[in-house]
């Protein structure tokens, strides 16, 4: 998988957003339910318990050969979301919205358009650091439970699925510690660039090109302007079934 460049928006999107206060707010949250001594989340007895899934990274889709896995990042966002949600009707497609903690907390209307729609939730971390591997499990974890919460609470308690660590910055622990918590660690086979707005011929040629490479697509929903996305969705999506694929979720 590709590693996509930092994203400097999402930083500030958090420290306008949830400000000082509330980061450490939420590194309080984090903070109460780690093990003191070792600095890792244990679960709590009240907790629900949900269902553990593999730790490897999932590409496949569960329709099999002929699936495909349209998998929506950074989101949700007031502008964009709602126009690929009505794309994605308009084609009886199901598909993945991997997203930031924070985003979520901000728009619970649209994440429960997302989840009403039957889409599927993934936790995308809180501030979407592309170097996360390089850092801490404790800060990992904080990362990765911190957005499960906001985006759990932010649906009306349905959970996130999948775990997409921000540019595919995977470690053994974040997988293990993802999927503990029932989230399928999900990777990505075709990214059709989006992020840097190469133009849709460019980004629906890519799909086309690269779609034999495995099931599971990359697109965004946020992050700046999506309207070459919106438009590449609504050329991409037809051209598939016209290929005789079908469209479904990641496996677990």
């Amino acid at each position: 998988m590709a590693r996509h460049k930092g994203r400097g928006w999402h930083t500030k999107l958090l420290a306008a957003g949830l400000g000082v206060t509330a980061v450490a707010a939420a590194t309080s949250v984090w903070s109460a339910q780690a093990d003191s001594s070792a600095g890792r989340p244990q679960a709590s007895a009240t907790a629900p318990q949900v269902r553990k899934v593999a730790v490897d990274i999932a590409h496949a889709s569960d329709k099999g050969d002929r699936g495909v896995n349209i998998t929506i990042d950074d989101g949700p966002d007031p502008v964009w979301t709602p126009k690929v949600l009505q794309l994605l009707k308009d084609n009886g497609v199901k598909a993945t919205f991997c997203m930031v903690g924070p985003q979520a907390k901000a728009h619970p209307d649209l994440v429960k358009q997302v989840v009403a729609a039957g889409h599927r939730l993934c936790d995308h971390t809180i501030s979407h650091d592309t170097a996360m591997d390089g850092k801490s499990e404790a800060y990992q974890s904080q990362q990765i439970l911190d957005a499960e919460r906001m985006i759990t609470e932010a649906s009306g308690g349905v959970r996130p699925q999948y775990y997409r660590a921000p540019g595919g910055a995977f470690t053994p622990y974040s997988r293990k510690l993802a999927a503990s918590h029932g989230m399928r660690p999900l990777g990505w086979n075709v990214d059709s660039k989006d992020f840097e707005l190469p133009g849709v011929d460019t980004m629906v040629a890519t799909v086309k090109s690269e779609i034999s490479n495995g099931p599971t697509v990359l697109f965004h929903d946020a992050g700046g302007d999506r309207s070459q996305t919106v438009d590449a969705l609504r050329e991409v999506l037809p051209w598939l079934k016209e290929q005789g694929y079908s469209f479904g979720f990641p496996v677990r």
